[in-house]
């Protein structure tokens, strides 16, 4: 492994101010279950390494019921599925949670790292997208927010520019008869990379017959992980059937960009995006009729 210096930083600003000192030569250390492989196997190049951990906003884990979920760009895994209130809220965040490695994994990995990793196959990324979560961005100029659904550009790439940081990520409190589901597919039985990841959030109505809004994202499909935008909006007013179901599952194949590779073929990839969009979708509505 290449020599580094390793920086603990007291504060969001510190941080920003040290990025901006080294530029592309500094990189942010949070869990580091990413960053140090990639360190190690020369596949990341830097001369500092930047621990955020000891800043207060990004190990802020706050659920209200009002204004919904703050979670700080270095709050671990494990920490989201501990708090029973979130479980019940961000289900479909929690699905993912509990798949990301093994349990040694989880308590270092950070929802806010697996999203800045811009992995196509990042598993929390999906749930993030169709629970309408937004990123808190820090750097030199200040503040920014963007949805997380903008927040990935390409393969390890994101729109954090020069001395920014992701200080933490907000997710609204859930309307009235919905829930969320995510899963994915992998040859393994656990601890591997999803080969197609679906996520889908839905709101019922009162009747729990009825679709009022969904979105649904997926993962591994294209170069980074996608809203499927327009498969969401067909749902929106729709009776629910499997005929309907079917329908956005289409919609959803229909913007997936697969490749083929050693873990799957593009069109077992494309086929995949049909069965899991059904089931993420079907998944989300059946946890709100359960909770009636």
């Amino acid at each position: 492994m290449q020599a580094f210096e390793y920086i603990a930083a007291k504060t969001v600003s510190e941080a920003v101010a040290l990025l901006d000192e080294k530029g592309d030569q500094a990189r942010i250390l949070a869990g580091g279950t990413d960053l140090i492989v990639q360190a190690r196997e020369g596949r990341r190049t830097l001369d500092w390494m930047i621990d955020i951990k000891s800043i207060p906003e990004v190990n802020v884990l706050d659920y209200d019921a009002e204004t919904g979920l703050t979670l700080g760009a270095a709050v671990p895994c494990y920490q989201v599925y501990a708090v029973d209130a979130i479980c019940e809220a961000y289900p479909g965040l929690v699905d993912a949670t509990i798949i990301i490695g093994g349990t040694a994994i989880q308590g270092r990995a950070a929802v806010g790292g697996n999203l800045c990793n811009a992995s196509p196959a990042a598993d929390c990324i999906p749930p993030l997208i169709v629970l309408n979560a937004t990123c808190v961005i820090a750097g030199p100029n200040g503040e920014r927010e963007i949805p997380v659904e903008d927040f990935c550009t390409a393969p390890g790439q994101t729109v954090l520019g020069k001395s920014e940081i992701l200080v933490s990520i907000k997710i609204p409190t859930p309307l009235q008869n919905s829930s969320s589901y995510y899963l994915r597919f992998i040859p393994r039985n656990e601890m591997d990379i999803a080969v197609v990841g679906a996520g889908a959030a839905v709101v019922l109505d009162e009747a729990k017959q009825r679709i009022v809004s969904a979105r649904i994202a997926l993962a591994a499909v294209a170069p980074t992980p996608l809203f499927a935008e327009e498969a969401s909006a067909l749902l929106a007013g729709k009776e629910i059937s499997d005929a309907t179901i079917d329908e956005a599952a289409q919609a959803a194949q229909a913007i997936a960009r697969p490749i083929s590779d050693m873990r799957g073929t593009a069109e077992q990839r494309t086929h995949l995006v049909g069965v899991l969009t059904r089931r993420a979708l079907n998944g989300a509505i059946q946890r709100v009729r359960d909770a009636a």
